[in-house]
């Protein structure tokens, strides 16, 4: 280390006691084995089934990427938490129907409520001023539904997929879908994640995922977390951490919360971990939300300063060096340490760090991409990979680290309102292309994104919106005007495996409700992709619940029944064919097609992307970007800067009141001690949020946090949210905001 900067050290477990207690027993942490048990009880009908799945299925939770119990990267069984929350999804029985003949007492359960109810069984439709949904046959569906699509103008249609436990063949068949009724109005639940690392890493490295294996964390020297909670969002990963630290890595959060997860934590598969559990975060940089940029600048202005930079690598591999270097010059230490909400020693601490490891992997998550200047903040992350020479070699790389199971192909099955099959840009060239393999035409124009199509619904410009699964009323900003929106579509489809809130919102005129199989139950099995580009099968665990059909397959009809005298140009009529259209349509998926049984996978490109520094750009070179820092916020004005974060939950489906890792409950508002004390509130006082757009009743949970920073649990906290807030390179949406806080009136704690 300098002798300029000492970096902060994550504090240790202050107790012997938290220490040499086995399982961690009077502790705040996960209760993993407890929590397995629970699972089990749950699963009790059907625990065959179960057993099945986990033994057979690739997972359906995060996107590390288990196939059964075991992964490609260490050996041993791989089973998390977040994986067997999921389960009962798989295995429970379905819903009593008569319950949806009147929505009014079930549009007031919570989700977790609705879940209980079991699996959608059959077909139901609901009209406007009917109580509730009517049971209907697929053959009415085909005929209705295929009428509407034939009807509805291609631009008046919208179509937005979900990443839960959706399968590549599904996405690419719905995007098929979508283009062939004419409509480039088709999104996934990338947009709401990673979709500015996809837009700032085609720009930069010519690549839109992992540029590195799972394995090149261990062994690393160096692995830096931005805005990622692994613990909490890919426990099994935890696993390799593990490892990693065992072999000399050192880990670092950039993050403005002190996550308890990555501080400690008990990995189950590990005997000793188990019993005592592991440090695994050495360093925290409490970095201000918003302020990953600065940060990040202020890292290179260093690493400039004392020619910690590889610039052999720079100039045989790269181009745009020049004026990123001009860039940071140009900025001050004064500027750097306001919008980073760090003083300059704590920079030159972090540059410390990375100019002492030889190897190094950046990973980031939705702590930098679900911000205004998300893609920016991705560009400087890769910005300083190429200044290290951290792209294409063993135990370096830069991974967007996803936290569904099938995101990472949606994109690249061409589900995107952006992009192709491929994800190739909307160009005439690549619709040429594409127009001359399908025999049909494509829309040539770009499509709205998911935020788009609520604006969209709310101003009337949509006729029917198809939903594959997703609840836009959880996981988008501003719920009373998406909400608005959704009633104001003639035509809402909901096709999914259980019900939600969503689905009971007022019909424009009519909601269908169509009954998904799950990705198990998928006839002909299914593939998904992870986070490091593993393409891994999924056999058929043949279960039939109701009248429930493959996802692909719902919709491949519908468009046949809608358009007939061209239904033979879809093709993809089982599985198998699927899979061969997308080995032709998407080259680097080639070999897909010769997965077919549990186990079955490939990785497209190999352990590295850009391996040697070869990028698929034009001239074969990473692009150094120099985007703008961000303007400070005024923090003077009694305002704090507040942002969303996960509790024990996936996606929208909340699990537990409590999160088992920090103890806060869904109302918490994190808070920093000294914040707190200035305005003269404990532990547990009731307060008011509030903004332009909303209100949040919670009580102060005191936290390691930066100061001026607060944090509640979303989606509970999207009331706060400014829907006209995003990511001017993808339109995903903003997730932090300003508030004020004020006492609640009630003096009840």
């Amino acid at each position: 280390m300098s002798d300029r900067a000492e970096p902060h050290r994550v504090p240790r477990a202050p107790s012997l006691w938290q220490r040499v207690v086995p399982f961690g027993l009077g502790v705040r942490k996960p209760k993993h084995f407890r929590d397995m048990a629970a699972v089990a009880w749950r699963n009790r009908d059907n625990l065959g089934y179960a057993a099945e799945v986990l033994r057979k299925g690739v997972c359906d939770g995060c996107a590390l990427g288990v196939a059964g119990l075991h992964d490609w990267t260490i050996p041993g069984t791989h089973l998390c938490m977040t994986r067997l929350n999921l389960l009962r999804l798989n295995t429970v029985g379905p819903l009593d129907a008569a319950r949806l003949a009147d929505v009014d007492a079930l549009s007031r359960w919570d989700n977790r409520a609705l879940r209980e109810l079991g699996r959608l069984p059959y077909p139901f439709v609901r009209r406007r001023g009917e109580p509730g949904f009517t049971r209907v046959s697929w053959d009415e569906v085909h005929a209705r539904l295929g009428a509407r699509l034939r009807a509805t103008p291609p631009l008046r249609t919208a179509f937005f997929l979900t990443a839960r436990g959706v399968t590549n063949e599904v996405y690419y068949v719905a995007q098929k879908v979508a283009r062939f009724l004419g409509t480039p109005h088709i999104d996934n639940a990338a947009r709401l994640c990673h979709a500015p690392s996809t837009a700032a890493m085609k720009e930069v490295v010519g690549v839109a995922a992992s540029t590195c294996s799972y394995e090149d964390w261990i062994g690393t020297d160096l692995i830096v977390f931005f805005g990622s909670n692994p613990a909490n969002d890919q426990p099994v990963s935890t696993k390799y951490l593990l490892l990693a630290k065992q072999r000399g890595t050192k880990i670092v959060m950039v993050n403005p919360y002190l996550e308890p997860g990555m501080q400690r934590y008990w990995v189950p598969s590990d005997p000793a971990s188990a019993l005592f559990g592991s440090d695994l975060a050495d360093y925290w940089f409490p970095v201000a939300q918003g302020g990953d940029i600065a940060l990040l600048y202020g890292a290179l202005k260093s690493l400039l300063a004392r020619g910690a930079v590889d610039r052999a690598f720079i100039e045989a591999h790269t181009t745009g060096f020049a004026a990123l270097e001009a860039t940071v010059d140009a900025l001050s230490w004064d500027e750097l340490e306001a919008s980073s909400g760090l003083p300059r020693a704590s920079l030159e601490g972090f540059a410390d760090l990375l100019a002492s490891a030889r190897t190094g992997v950046l990973v980031w998550s939705m702590g930098i991409t679900q911000t205004a200047a998300g893609a920016d903040g991705v560009r400087l992350i890769l910005d300083v990979a190429l200044a290290r020479g951290w792209i294409g070699r063993d135990h370096c790389g830069a991974v967007p680290i996803r936290g569904h199971s099938s995101v990472q192909g949606g994109g690249e099955m061409g589900c995107y309102a952006t992009a192709l099959p491929g994800g190739k840009p909307i160009t005439p060239a690549h619709a040429d292309a594409l127009e001359q393999t399908y025999g049909f035409p494509i829309p040539r124009t770009l499509g709205y994104t998911t935020p788009e199509m609520i604006e969209a619904a709310h101003r009337g410009q949509l006729d029917l919106l198809y939903c594959v699964g997703g609840n836009l009323l959880h996981t988008l900003p501003e719920p009373a005007h998406v909400r608005e929106a959704l009633a104001r579509v003639p035509v809402r489809v909901h096709q999914d495996i259980i019900v939600n809130d969503q689905m009971f919102v007022e019909p424009g005129e009519e909601v269908w409700l169509l009954p998904a199989k799950t990705r198990y139950e998928q006839d002909e099995g299914g593939c998904e992709t992870s986070t490091e580009r593993r393409v891994m099968f999924s056999p058929e665990l043949p279960r039939q619940v109701g009248e429930a059909r493959a996802e692909w397959k719902i919709l491949r009809a519908l468009a046949a029944e809608a358009w007939p005298e061209r239904a033979s140009l879809l093709g993809c009529e089982d599985g198998w064919a699927v899979r061969e259209e997308i080995a032709r349509v998407v080259p680097f998926y080639d070999g897909v097609q010769h997965l077919r049984a549990a186990g079955d996978a490939f990785q497209y490109g190999g352990r590295h992307l850009c391996a040697g520094g070869h990028f698929p750009l034009p001239d074969g070179r990473a692009v150094f970007a120099t985007p703008a820092l961000p303007p400070r916020e005024q923090r003077d004005d009694g305002t704090f800067s507040l942002r969303c974060r996960r509790g024990k939950q996936f996606n929208s489906l909340i699990y537990a009141e409590v999160d088992p890792l920090n103890g806060a409950s869904r109302d918490a508002v994190l808070m920093n001690a000294d914040d707190a004390a200035a305005r003269h509130l404990i532990h547990g006082d009731r307060v008011t949020l509030h903004n332009a757009r909303g209100r949040f009743e919670g009580r102060i949970f005191l936290a390691p946090i930066a100061p001026g920073n607060l944090q509640i649990h979303w989606p509970e906290g999207n009331c706060l949210i400014d829907r006209d807030r995003h990511d001017a390179d993808s339109g995903t949406p903003d997730y932090s905001t300003r508030v004020r806080v004020e006492r609640a009136a009630t003096a009840d704690r």
